[in-house]
């Protein structure tokens, strides 16, 4: 099993109000992380750019992805170093909670477990809209090496492609 501490935190970053998590405010890529990840494009994202605990030191704009591998276990433990309520919205996963509630108390924690049996990219994020749009969020990534229908299906052929994934 695997624990992730997840801080949020307020941060100016080049004179700006920011939003992060472990010191890191999450920046949308040109090319979409789904695309990038499915068609194997680099300078994309790096894998683990984000640290499983809050470092020291200041904020940074990045893209924030996790690397997982297909039915990992993970605790993930909301760690709420603000005087504000958060709340945590996790895509295409139930979990448990197993600290207090989803939500998390100012100055508290809250830890969820995760069986991670969905391969793809996941979005884990702030359910309040202005700190999830001005950084407060990240990607996990949930990976196998086989291609096949029973873990993750083929992107469409009508899909969209867009950035680096234009043909």
């Amino acid at each position: 099993m695997r624990t992730i501490v997840l801080e949020n935190s307020a941060a100016k970053i080049n004179g700006k109000l920011r939003y992060a998590v472990n010191k890191l405010s999450y920046i949308n890529p040109d090319t979409p992380l789904k695309l990038a990840d499915y068609f194997n494009i680099p300078d994309v994202f790096t894998l683990n750019s984000i640290k499983d605990s809050p470092p020291a030191g200041p904020a940074a704009l990045g893209t924030s992805v996790f690397g997982t591998t297909l039915h990992d276990f993970v605790e993930i433990v909301f760690q709420n170093s603000e005087s504000t309520m958060q709340s945590w919205h996790l895509d295409g996963y139930d979990f448990w909670t197993v600290g207090y509630t989803v939500q998390v108390y100012p100055y508290s924690w809250s830890a969820i477990l995760v069986s991670l049996d969905n391969k793809g990219m996941w979005n884990l994020r702030s359910a309040n809209w202005p700190r999830r749009y001005l950084g407060q969020e990240l990607y996990v990534r949930v990976w196998n090496d086989e291609r096949s229908l029973y873990t993750e299906y083929d992107i469409p052929p009508n899909a969209l492609l867009c950035g680096k994934a234009k043909h």
